[in-house]
C-alpha cells in the first residue's frame, strides 16, 4: 500500500503544483460566493492537505479541542508552494518509513467527545488524496471565473491542447 500511496501522491503533486502556481496573487481575497472560502483559504487548505498523510501514519487521532486549526496567512504563490512542498516531503518520509500493517489501524477525527470521522489509517490517507482532488477542482472553478487558464490534470484541459 505504501508504494501505491507514494506513486499516487507524486502524481497528484504535479497537478496540484500547476494549479496553485496559476493563482493570481492579487485575487487571494476573492471568493465566488459569500459562503465560499476565499482563494487564499482554499489554496492554503490544498497545500496543507498532504500533512494528513503524516498525521494518519504518526498519530491515532486529530482532536480539534487539543490541536485547534490555525490557518497560515500566505501572501504569495511562493509561500503557498513552500507549504505544499514541506507537507509533501514530510508525507513522503513518513510513507517510506511506514509498514503496510499500520494501514489497518483505526484513526479518529474529533472535537473532544464529538467524533466526526473514524476510519483506518489507509482510508484516511486515501481520503486526504481525495480531498486534494476535490478542492483542486473547486480551485479550478475559481480560476475559470477569474479567467485564468486551467492546467491539464488527467488529460488536456480546454486551455491547454
Amino acid at each position: 500500500m505504501t508504494e501505491m500511496f507514494l506513486k499516487e501522491m507524486a502524481m497528484e503533486a504535479e497537478t496540484t503544483r500547476k494549479m496553485l502556481s496559476r493563482i493570481p496573487e492579487d485575487k487571494y481575497d476573492w471568493k465566488p460566493h459569500e459562503k465560499s472560502m476565499s482563494v487564499r483559504q482554499l489554496a492554503t487548505h490544498i497545500a496543507e492537505l498532504p500533512e494528513w498523510v503524516s498525521m494518519a501514519i504518526t498519530s491515532d487521532e486529530l482532536d480539534f479541542e487539543k490541536i485547534p486549526y490555525a490557518p497560515k496567512n500566505v501572501k504569495t504563490n511562493k509561500e503557498l508552494l513552500a507549504i505544499l512542498e514541506k507537507a509533501l516531503a514530510n508525507a513522503k518520509i513518513d510513507l517510506e518509513k511506514a509498514k503496510d500493517d499500520i494501514m489497518g489501524k483505526e484513526w479518529t477525527m474529533r472535537s473532544g467527545k464529538d467524533i466526526y470521522y473514524t476510519a483506518n489509517k489507509g482510508e484516511v490517507i486515501r481520503m486526504s488524496f481525495s480531498q486534494i482532488v476535490h478542492h483542486r477542482a473547486q480551485m479550478g472553478v475559481f480560476l475559470r471565473l477569474l479567467n485564468v487558464p486551467i492546467p491539464a490534470s488527467y488529460g488536456p484541459s480546454a486551455d491547454e491542447h
